[in-house]
């Protein structure tokens, strides 16, 4: 995990104070169609709870406090600057929801996915969450926004794989830079 987030470490450690995180993800809320995009209100951090945390291990006091609070992770202002730059876009669909990371590199049988919408999840990845640990530990303003690829629904009937995934995202992929783009904007005005 340390591995992981240095990164996010060296761009804190040189001046950025904001960070902006994106991920691919399953639907799990129902409204949500491939190609829409998910600000992520909240995340759960399935890594976390099992003991896979970035922050385990002695804590230099330089890089943030021993406890940083995360609830409020992901940043109100630059989700409404996010939600304004969509706005202006009539192509774009973009839900705000919580995020559930877990490990993968497997799909989730329909038992965690029914598991993860009861625990409040509208979509599901397996990346972001120690990344946004690490900044908000050393006060960096995150926002974080998932690329819905795929509905994760646990019907038996539905298969992911892979390549649809993939396919989903480079479909999106113009959507996609053009509300970060817009949102770069709007933080650099």
């Amino acid at each position: 995990m340390q591995a992981l987030t240095l990164p996010v470490r060296v761009m804190r450690m040189l001046g950025a104070s904001k960070l902006i995180v994106t991920n691919a993800a399953g639907g799990l809320n129902a409204a949500y169609r491939p190609g829409d995009f998910m600000l992520i209100r909240d995340h759960i951090n399935f890594l976390g709870l099992a003991g896979m945390n970035p922050l385990i291990g002695p804590n230099d006091e330089q890089l943030g406090e021993r406890f940083p609070a995360l609830a409020k992770a992901y940043d109100a202002e630059l989700r409404e600057l996010a939600r304004t730059v969509a706005a202006q876009w009539h192509e774009i669909t973009l839900h705000e929801g919580v995020y559930a990371q877990v490990a993968g590199p497997s799909y989730e049988t329909g038992a965690e996915l029914k598991f993860l919408r009861t625990a409040g999840a509208d979509a599901v990845g397996m990346s972001t969450a120690p990344e946004v640990i690490v900044a908000r530990h050393m006060g960096m303003r995150v926002l974080g926004i998932s690329l819905i690829t795929n509905t994760a629904t646990g019907d038996d009937t539905e298969k992911v794989n892979h390549a649809e995934v993939l396919t989903a995202a480079d479909a999106a992929r113009p959507k996609f830079a053009a509300l970060v783009r817009g949102i770069l904007r709007g933080i650099g005005g």
